[in-house]
């Protein structure tokens, strides 16, 4: 299957040059799809999308029109692709359900442990000869209460690893997880484990039910000094909100792999940029955030996991038309 592949970097092509194998011809370009790029399109059956493409109504009728009928996602996210445009028109869409949930959640622990741990100031000290401990003070996760909101696969895994830490965890989802009984894990209301947790860790997609789960009201709620995880998606949040909190020291910190405003700003090279945004400027100027770009999912395991369940989809989309893992 003749296949435009969207947003490929250095980091992921091998990977889908692996896993495709010489079975279907792959063009890659680093470019997003966007309304400037969709004319790429034309004359391939399918495309690969990333999380930072767009994929909206207009975008897809235009695809539809070059002849487009597969795109398949390498993301476990859907909320950049206009699903019921897709089905109008016929497109057929496939994402990648599941790959290695322990690359999120370690990556969620180890931001984590930099931040309390303030092992980056640690690193600039040593680097200047100044060996002083005052600045350096963090905290026991051993008896802290964690809050995870999003209790799936990724956020089970992130429980495993805080549950070794002594930590007491409470759960809020729609739907409970069997497996949160092995953990002791307490599934409360959201207001109640804001109010509670000394860290809250958000694991759940972005849809029209998590939207801004977390704004002004909630941060508001948040007990003093919590730290705030979010490697889901940065729209599950009220930027703007979070800032607020922790710049009038009420929110103790956060550790942000995804931004509100990321698309067209990670992933790409801005070191010659000035970048008009001021609340990712006001973010990267507080010394009790630790932000990174959007990476978490960035180990050699995930990145194979996306790549073959990527190539499983045109396969299966080129032999019967329909894939395991339609949306």
């Amino acid at each position: 299957m003749k296949t435009l592949v969207y947003s490929t970097h250095g980091y992921d092509m091998p990977f889908l040059k692996e896993a495709a194998k010489d079975q279907h011809q792959l063009t890659f370009t680093e470019s997003p799809l966007d309304s400037k790029t969709v004319e790429m399109a034309k004359e391939y059956e399918s495309i690969a999308l990333f999380s930072n493409d767009n994929a909206s109504a207009p975008i897809l009728e235009k695809l539809y029109g070059f002849g487009v009928k597969y795109i398949a996602l390498r993301s476990v996210g859907y909320d950049h692709v206009d699903l019921h445009t897709a089905k109008m028109l016929g497109i057929k869409i496939a994402n990648v359900p599941e790959y290695s949930p322990h690359a999120i959640a370690e990556h969620a622990v180890a931001m984590l442990m930099m931040l309390n741990r303030k092992l980056y100031d640690s690193q600039l000290l040593i680097q200047m000869q100044d060996f002083r401990l005052d600045s350096l003070v963090g905290f026991d996760l051993n008896n802290k209460k964690i809050g995870i909101i999003g209790t799936g696969k990724i956020g089970m895994v992130f429980a495993k690893i805080m549950n070794g830490f002594g930590c007491k965890l409470l759960g809020y989802d729609l739907v409970e997880n069997p497996e949160a009984k092995d953990l002791n894990m307490t599934y409360t209301s959201l207001v109640e484990m804001l109010e509670k947790c000394d860290i809250i860790s958000l694991n759940c997609p972005l849809n029209e039910h998590t939207k801004q789960l977390l704004g002004e009201a909630e941060f508001k709620k948040m007990k003093k000094g919590a730290i705030l995880i979010n490697t889901a998606r940065g729209g599950v949040i009220c930027t703007e909100s979070l800032l607020k909190y922790l710049e009038n020291g009420h929110l103790g910190g956060a550790c942000l792999d995804v931004y509100e405003k990321e698309k067209g700003l990670y992933f790409f090279d801005h070191r010659f940029d000035i970048i008009a945004d001021s609340n990712f400027a006001r973010l990267h100027s507080l010394k009790n955030v630790l932000l990174t770009g959007h990476q978490a999912f960035l180990t050699k395991e995930a990145l194979s996991g996306i790549a073959e369940t990527t190539i499983s989809n045109l396969t299966q989309w080129s032999k019967n038309g329909a894939s395991v893992n339609d949306l």
